[in-house]
């Protein structure tokens, strides 16, 4: 078993691998997560765990599984790595990193800090960073370190399932005690006619890009979406984000949607919501939508589309009959405990879950590994995880837990604690103010049910709230936390000193005004 190293580069990139261009970061990359070099293993007699999927699900499974002294097999058909290496958060956390920086050159007097002028913007020495850093970055998927440090048996081609407990990969057997489908999502299309004739980008795409487009339209109002279009804007497109909804995010909250609207449309976006696109066609200069809305019919004339609509969960050409695993629109089907109909076959990640997010990918791949490995060590059921979620656009919104309108939906009491950024002193002083920590609890007590954040590094700060609830901390202990001043995560405490004011009863306020009076 070879695998070409980052001494030893692909001299070109292969076209099926869906990379461009063919420059030295994209050929270290796939040297890494798909080597032209690399030859299969011949096959285990059996595997404790065979892992069809190289995306986070995948790699955690297979790390975790053998690390324990399973035998472990792991089938990948393009890219060790995944989504998140090779066209999610890794290179879009890079774009964003760039856009942010020609935000802040920008000319701004808020600060009493003046700058020269307008930015220069670089885009293709942006885009090569983007390259340079997932490369550099892809070793940690190799297919060499999985084989040799974990001593994973990788397998690099089409795996399928021909049994209820064997995968065929490469004209190879591979059976099984236990397997996890891991196989991911995918950008979905909408059926758009002209669509698909005019020429479109998606986020497995976009990251292609070496020439900045003048003029941008995204489709979809969603986190990926968000993200990219203000990233865009910010490097110097004109964009437009064009959404069926009547707000941004529809998942988040309504509050949260509209401080990044307002943020978005500072940034020059242009946001056309209640907007339907009717059909795409080309012109001379790139692509013409036309939009339907409550307004009537209008045309956007623009360079490039970017489909930001959703994801489709991969489960085609699996073979997913012949092992006896259901699924439908929504992936794989799978019960609380990441089992599918097939007791022997498990899912994990985006092909089997509505959190669509690399740290979900990683928390349910952790616990199908106890389940199906170590079921002595007792059950762990999805139902459990505490999922939290962000949108890495500026300001950040991250969310936990149950929203507003999923509380009311579920006939869940709750009672929100909300503090503006505004009266945070550290927003103040970072000229920061937009946004809000809003934490909801169960009506009756302090027990979080959910909580949204807006501002800089909410990503971050989601995760005291995130702890809280995982670990039954009320809302009320959080106030007795000390954070360091000054920090916006005084914001969490101050929603704990507010909910602990509504504690004194009007009864208690006055036999302590009694008391005080008497011990004066």
């Amino acid at each position: 078993m070879t695998g070409a190293s980052d001494d030893h580069p692909a001299t070109t990139v292969p076209a099926d691998l869906g990379l461009a261009p063919d420059d030295a970061h994209n050929r270290r990359l796939v040297a890494s997560v798909h080597p032209a070099d690399w030859r299969n293993p011949e096959p285990a007699p059996r595997y404790n765990l065979v892992v069809v999927g190289g995306g986070t699900a995948g790699l955690v499974s297979a790390a975790g599984a053998a690390g324990l002294g399973a035998k472990v097999a792991l089938v990948e058909r393009r890219l060790l790595g995944g989504d998140c290496l090779n066209v999610g958060c890794v290179p879009s956390k890079t774009l964003l990193r760039a856009a942010a920086a020609a935000a802040a050159a920008r000319p701004s007097g808020r600060l009493g800090v003046r700058a020269g002028g307008e930015p220069e913007v670089d885009f293709a020495a942006v885009m090569e960073r983007v390259r340079a850093v997932r490369a550099d970055i892809a070793p940690h998927d190799s297919a060499e370190r999985f084989a040799r440090h974990y001593g994973v048996d990788v397998f690099l081609g089409d795996g399928r399932f021909v049994a209820r407990d064997a995968v065929e990969v490469g004209g190879a057997r591979l059976r099984f005690a236990r397997a996890v489908i891991a196989t991911g999502a995918r950008a979905a299309v909408p059926p758009i006619p002209g669509l698909v004739e005019a020429g479109y980008l998606t986020n497995e795409t976009v990251f292609n890009l070496t020439r900045l487009p003048a003029r941008l339209a995204v489709i979809g109002g969603g986190p990926i979406g968000c993200e990219l279009a203000q990233a865009f804007a910010r490097l110097g497109a004109r964009v437009t984000i064009v959404e069926q909804a009547d707000r941004l995010l529809p998942r988040d909250d309504p509050e949260a949607a509209a401080v990044l609207r307002a943020a978005l449309e500072r940034d020059g976006v242009e946001v056309r919501l209640g907007a339907k696109v009717e059909r795409v066609g080309s012109r001379a200069a790139g692509r013409e939508l036309e939009l339907s809305s409550a307004a009537g019919r209008t045309a956007l004339a623009v360079e490039a589309i970017l489909v930001a609509v959703g994801r489709v969960a991969n489960v085609d050409g699996l073979g997913l009959e012949a092992a006896g695993v259901r699924f439908g629109r929504g992936g794989v089907e799978v019960d609380d405990g990441f089992r599918t109909a097939n007791r022997r076959v498990f899912a994990a990640g985006d092909v089997a879950s509505r959190y669509q997010f690399t740290h979900a990918a990683d928390a349910a791949a952790r616990a199908v590994i106890q389940n199906a490995l170590l079921p002595f060590a007792g059950r762990r059921r999805a139902s459990r995880l505490t999922i939290p979620w962000c949108t890495f656009t500026d300001p950040e919104v991250a969310g936990v837990g149950l929203t507003a309108a999923e509380a009311a939906e579920r006939g869940v009491e709750v009672d929100a604690f909300t503090v503006p950024m505004a009266e945070v002193d550290r927003a103040i002083a970072d000229g920061e103010t937009d946004g809000f920590v809003q934490i909801r609890v169960r009506r009756g007590g302090d027990a979080i049910v959910g909580a949204s954040i807006v501002g800089r590094h909410a990503g971050e700060l989601i995760s005291e709230v995130t702890l809280a609830m995982t670990a039954g901390v009320g809302l009320g202990r959080l106030a007795s936390v000390v954070h360091p001043y000054p920090t916006r995560a005084e914001a969490i405490r101050k929603a704990g000193d507010a909910y602990n004011r509504t504690r004194l009863t009007p009864r208690a306020a006055t036999l302590l005004r009694r008391f005080f009076a008497l011990t004066r």
